[in-house]
């Protein structure tokens, strides 16, 4: 098991339209596709800060679910069009981790 520990970056005055669009429409449609989502912050102090944490049974299921989410039709057509408008994508950092024993969360 691993996690994907997601940290964006939202333009400038974008990060309540951002949270929204993720809690309203990003996360449960991933979640209908099958995807584990541990949660969703925002920086306490960086007012551009989102970050949101993804868990994986494997890679193979990872590989699954990404082409699940990110090949649909509405993915492709109706989300990922919406996505640049929030968020610099440039500065999207994932870094993909796994849970020590002391870990809270397995």
């Amino acid at each position: 098991m691993f996690f994907e520990l997601r940290q964006y970056r939202t333009q400038d005055g974008q990060r309540e339209n951002w949270v929204k669009f993720m809690e309203e429409v990003i996360i449960p449609f991933q979640v209908g596709k099958g995807m584990v989502i541990v949660g969703s912050f925002v920086g306490e102090q960086e007012q551009d800060l989102y970050v949101w944490i993804r868990r994986f049974e494997s890679e193979s299921e990872r590989e699954r679910l990404y082409e699940a989410v990110y090949q649909s039709d509405e993915w492709l057509k109706n989300i990922a069009p919406k996505i640049p408008a929030m968020l610099d994508t440039a500065k999207i950092v994932v870094t993909r981790i796994e849970p020590t024993a002391a870990s809270v969360i397995h």
